[in-house]
């Protein structure tokens, strides 16, 4: 079994929205109206994303224990 951490970075925007991006997960970057909703975005978006790269063989068949956490 495989133990993968991503971690999501969040930042204030000068416009005062909250971006959160997931840099191992190209193409995972949300916005949100404060940085909890950034953040569900993005992990939302990245399980989708991953979901998507396992079903298209791209990721590891094996078992495959995945984490979300905030930096």
């Amino acid at each position: 079994m495989s133990h993968i951490v991503y971690k999501v970075e969040t930042e204030l925007e000068a416009d005062g929205r909250w971006i959160a991006e997931i840099v191992d997960v190209p193409g995972v970057l949300a916005y949100g109206a404060t940085e909890k909703e950034a953040v569900a975005s993005a992990q939302a978006l990245a399980l989708r994303i991953l979901a998507d790269r396992i079903e298209q063989q791209k990721e590891p068949t094996d078992t495959v224990t995945v984490s979300i956490e905030a930096a």
